[in-house]
């Protein structure tokens, strides 16, 4: 790594946690898309349009969130700052190449009529099936479900952010979909946050119901934005509001997502950093 300015990782937590810390004591700067690394007190974890600032105090390792995380911030952080949320509620619906390109070719074999579960990351069939991610004996939240809450609370610096979440897979191969509720601590409305989100960075309204005008899995796919709509009050709270989030998870919710923090740390002039991996000499 000696002559590496930028190393982009995604090959697993366990190469990461070895491979990484060599790489930054070689004077790279490591962008890393496992989850390795992502709830280190001293590596920022990073979403561009949300808290790019959080660069500027990197020692080598920056950590690329989850890919709902991702998508669910980049439509949250606006409407953060101007209404200050204070309770988050998000159902996933994810797509089979969050597992990688075994879930993808499962998919395939199944929807080709073949019940072979070799080499298949699932625990269930997943045609015309719905998946919860691999959940702990205690019957607690899953290790996706668990993500989310750390990595939403990391990036927003709201370590007291009341959270409910639950991840699901579905039978599609690729794109993720949330539906997303919000209690804020200022009142809101339906056309203040449409307002708000018409304006933010990295983000496509996409909300007139009345004409069939919503996001979709479809309209998401190879797109590096994240799609917003179907944006309405949460009667259930003084002030809230529900949305539906859709992004591609393999674009936005990973690739993208890393090839924007290495343009930012470039634009930044991040690269080389004194005493870059002190804190990983251990």
């Amino acid at each position: 790594f000696a002559d590496i300015d930028i190393a982009l990782f995604s090959a697993g937590g366990d190469v990461s946690r070895h491979y990484a810390p060599l790489a930054a004591r070689a004077g790279a700067v490591v962008i890393d898309n496992s989850s390795a690394w992502r709830m280190h007190k001293d590596v920022p974890l990073v979403v561009p349009e949300v808290n790019v600032a959080a660069l500027d105090e990197h020692r080598g390792i920056i950590a690329n969130p989850n890919c709902s995380t991702i998508q669910l911030l980049v439509a949250l952080a606006p409407l953060h700052r101007a209404f200050k949320l204070i309770r988050i509620v998000v159902s996933t619906y994810q797509s089979v190449s969050g597992a990688g390109e075994k879930g993808v070719n499962q998919l395939r074999k199944e929807l080709a009529g073949s019940a072979d579960s070799t080499g298949s990351p699932f625990a269930h069939p997943t045609a015309f099936n719905t998946l919860f991610h691999t959940i702990p004996a205690l019957g607690d939240f899953s290790e996706e479900e668990r993500k989310m809450l750390n990595e939403t609370r990391k990036i927003l610096a709201a370590p007291a952010m009341r959270m409910a979440v639950t991840c699901v897979r579905l039978p599609l191969l690729d794109g993720h979909a949330e539906s997303v509720n919000i209690e804020t601590e200022l009142p809101l409305t339906a056309e203040q946050v449409r307002s708000c989100l018409r304006k933010a960075e990295g983000l496509v309204l996409v909300d007139d119901p009345a004409a069939d005008r919503y996001p979709t899995i479809l309209q998401a796919a190879d797109r590096d934005e994240v799609f917003v709509g179907r944006i309405r009050r949460d009667e259930s709270v003084a002030n809230g509001a529900a949305l539906w989030i859709v992004a591609d998870n393999v674009r936005k919710g990973a690739a993208t997502n890393a090839v924007q923090i290495a343009e930012k740390l470039l634009e930044r002039n991040l690269l080389n950093r004194p005493n870059a991996a002190e804190y990983l000499a251990a």
